[in-house]
């Protein structure tokens, strides 16, 4: 009985080894069967990115600046005589012509003198007359010696002294019918006035008191400020030839208000300052714009002197011009850089400079040559070094809220 009991035994212990080592093998099996699996999953998907080609071309080169309007030509209104105003003839801040009545000094007391010095006139005139006819009657008797010489010479200094007294009293008759013309003031332009300074009742200073101010609103200057920066790049693009241009004083400006509106006329380059402003390292550049009437209503003009507003200039062109597209620009500490797919198919990480937007475009000063492919979609699946799969770039339609730039991969910048 306790043989049976140990040989039962020991065919357990025989039935459970071969269990053990059956399923000790399968667990191999499988396990090698996992590594296998896990070794042929480890290589990842090549990334897929959409490039396009850089290509160059000639473009029109038009920078833009800040400007502000000012009125062609500010009238200062003045009296030339001092006394009361009588009568104020304009309505302020309406449009007016030139000869139109603005102010009325009260002129009783210069036509008085007026009249004064014209009868001084006559009177001296009556004087001359008489020493004229003096002198004819004494010079027969001079040859007969019936007078003397000195009566002679009497009768030629009277005449002589009526004289210079006429044209004192003539000179003093100008001056008297200066004053009283100009007791009443005109409009020297056609413009827009201003407030009055001052009026009826009001006692003025000739020529120190300011009355009113008159604008001359057509045409109208824009004043732009260039900053020192932007003068030295132009001028080595231009000796290099990367920039064309006419002559200066052809260059035309587009102006755009705050509202983003454009204005239909073109204006000018008329002036160019010949030094730099030291307080502020900018050149002074100023274009005349037309400004008729009829603008926001009858008998206003389109815009007003102190409107600030963007001016962008016309007439450089650019040769051998790089654009790409925005999104195709990341931003990092050292600056802008874009991916570059090389001939091995793999990606670079290259720095660039962009100088400005145009449109949806940047223009790329240096960096990039063409003929080589840039990334515009897919940053976020590359790294610099690695093999990518370059596809066409196709552009996408999106509303300007749907559209937003993927984030570039600020550690992998330059």
């Amino acid at each position: 009985m306790t043989n049976n009991r140990i040989q039962l035994a020991a065919l357990i212990i025989r039935i459970g080894t071969a269990v053990i080592c059956a399923g000790g093998g399968l667990f191999l099996i499988l396990l090698a069967g996992c590594s296998d699996k896990s070794a042929t999953n480890s290589s990842p998907p090549v990334p897929q990115v959409e490039v396009i080609t850089v290509t160059t071309q000639t473009i029109q080169d038009e920078p833009e600046f800040i400007g502000q309007t000012e009125a062609f030509r500010p009238v200062e209104i003045r009296s030339q005589v001092s006394g009361i105003i009588k009568k104020v003839f304009f309505t302020e801040g309406r449009n007016i012509k030139k000869g139109d009545q603005l102010y009325l000094i009260d002129p009783v007391p210069f036509k008085a003198i007026y009249l004064s010095s014209k009868a001084k006139v006559a009177q001296a005139q009556a004087r001359l007359d008489q020493a004229k006819q003096d002198l004819a009657r004494v010079q027969p008797l001079l040859e007969q010696q019936a007078v003397s010489k000195k009566n002679v010479d009497d009768a030629m200094a009277e005449m002589l002294g009526a004289k210079a007294t006429l044209e004192a009293a003539q000179n003093d008759l100008v001056k008297a019918k200066f004053d009283l013309d100009n007791t009443l003031i005109t409009a020297p332009v056609n413009g827009r006035i201003g407030r009055s300074h001052f009026y009826e009742g009001r006692l003025i200073s000739a020529q120190i008191t300011l009355l009113a101010t008159i604008d001359q609103l057509d045409p109208m200057y824009v004043n732009v400020s260039v900053p020192e920066s932007y003068l030295l790049r132009r001028r080595r693009e231009l000796a290099e030839y990367k920039v064309q241009r006419p002559d200066i004083f052809q260059l035309r400006g587009v102006m755009t208000f705050s509202d983003g509106s454009v204005y239909p006329e073109e204006g000018v380059l008329d002036f160019a300052d010949v030094a730099l402003r030291p307080e502020t390292g900018t050149l002074q550049g100023r274009f005349v714009f037309p400004n008729p009437e009829g603008g926001f209503s009858p008998g206003q003009s389109y815009f007003y002197p102190g409107q600030f507003v963007k001016i962008r200039i016309k007439g450089y062109i650019r040769t051998g011009a790089i654009l790409i597209p925005q999104r195709a620009v990341q931003q990092g500490p050292n600056g802008s850089f874009v991916y570059v797919i090389d001939k091995e198919e793999k990606a670079e990480l290259r720095s660039i400079q962009a100088s400005t937007w145009r449109g949806k475009e940047w223009l790329i000063e240096s960096g990039l040559h063409s003929g080589e492919r840039v990334v515009v979609e897919g940053f976020y699946r590359i790294l610099p070094g690695i093999q990518v799969n370059a596809i066409p770039y196709q552009q996408k339609e999106k509303a300007s809220s749907m559209s937003l730039p993927e984030e570039p991969m600020m550690q992998n910048a330059p």
